[in-house]
């Protein structure tokens, strides 16, 4: 038999989330670089439409600048899974199609920590709860 750690994890875990989605949505149609920091931490993006959100990627990163703007937002296919994923499942054709759902549609939001295994427990345990059709990737 396993011993389960302390019920303080479960709590931490159900208060990251908490965290997590009562932050302010920042549209990637208003991001810029300014706007994000160089911090490392957990992300979710959704699909904002007719005021409902719908989870759509959850992913952890070193530097939320980096992933968020650089990568999702204006990077390649290569480095920006979520447009590959909005490819690979017919949802656009092309990568300037997936940028430009990703602008019209997709907001962002992120909490802090700098720990990287505390950064892939909360993002497991958000993709469990949340269960974004695209998710785990690795870190960046």
């Amino acid at each position: 038999m396993i011993k389960r750690q302390s019920t303080d994890w479960d709590r931490f875990l159900r208060r990251s989330l908490k965290q997590l989605l009562s932050r302010p949505p920042l549209k990637f149609a208003e991001m810029t670089p300014s706007m994000l920091p160089q911090v490392a931490g957990v992300y979710l993006i959704t699909k904002l439409e007719r005021g409902t959100e719908t989870p759509y990627y959850i992913g952890r990163t070193k530097n939320i600048k980096q992933r968020l703007y650089n990568n999702h937002l204006m990077g390649r296919r290569s480095s920006a899974p979520l447009k590959k994923y909005l490819i690979d499942n017919q949802v656009c054709s092309t990568i300037e199609e997936a940028k430009e759902f990703i602008l019209r549609y997709c907001v962002a939001r992120w909490i802090e920590e700098s720990d990287y295994r505390i950064r892939g427990a909360i993002e497991g345990y958000c993709t469990a709860v949340l269960f974004p059709p695209y998710g785990i990737e690795e870190e960046h």
